[in-house]
């Protein structure tokens, strides 16, 4: 059984967009390659296999992305709830550690940007907050030891 990639509806519409992008390079990498093929003995075109490569790796683009999108899952806000933590939430979060005040969307792994502050909720502190209500302190296991968190405030 595939996968279910969990997204909202905003990550579902900018993933199919990225489809329809790489979609429409496949006839420009087509005619790299036919350009690069006319230039003669293909065994030393170095012009050549990197249009090869190009193509190839824009396929595997392709295949992802159809991939991801044929086993989508939208998840329905209008289902979201502040009691506990879960997907889609907005989580104010104070690092007990660092005395530090992060605040973040929990989101499925194609959504994740922590920069944009969404955090995918597969990593080791959204899988911790997953499940748990505001004044919760909450352990995650990262690389570097054991980080907690105390939940100030769900939002959506």
């Amino acid at each position: 059984m595939a996968e279910v990639h969990y997204m909202s509806q905003e990550g579902l519409d900018n993933m199919k967009k990225e489809l329809a992008d790489a979609l429409a390079q496949r006839p420009v990498i087509a005619a790299a390659i036919a350009e690069a093929r006319e230039k003669g003995d293909l065994s030393e075109n170095a012009e050549y296999e990197s249009a090869r490569e190009a193509q190839g790796l824009l396929e595997l683009k392709i295949a992802n992305l159809q991939n991801t999108l044929a086993n989508a899952k939208v998840l329905d806000s209008s289902m979201l709830s502040t009691d506990k933590v879960q997907m889609l939430n907005k989580v104010k979060v104070e690092n007990m550690s660092a005395k530090k005040v992060m605040e973040f969307t929990l989101v499925g792994e194609t959504e994740a940007d922590f920069a944009k502050g969404k955090l995918a909720a597969t990593t080791p502190i959204g899988k911790a907050l997953m499940g748990h209500a505001v004044g919760d302190v909450v352990e995650a296991k990262v690389p570097s030891g054991v980080l907690k968190f105390k939940i100030l405030e769900i939002s959506f």
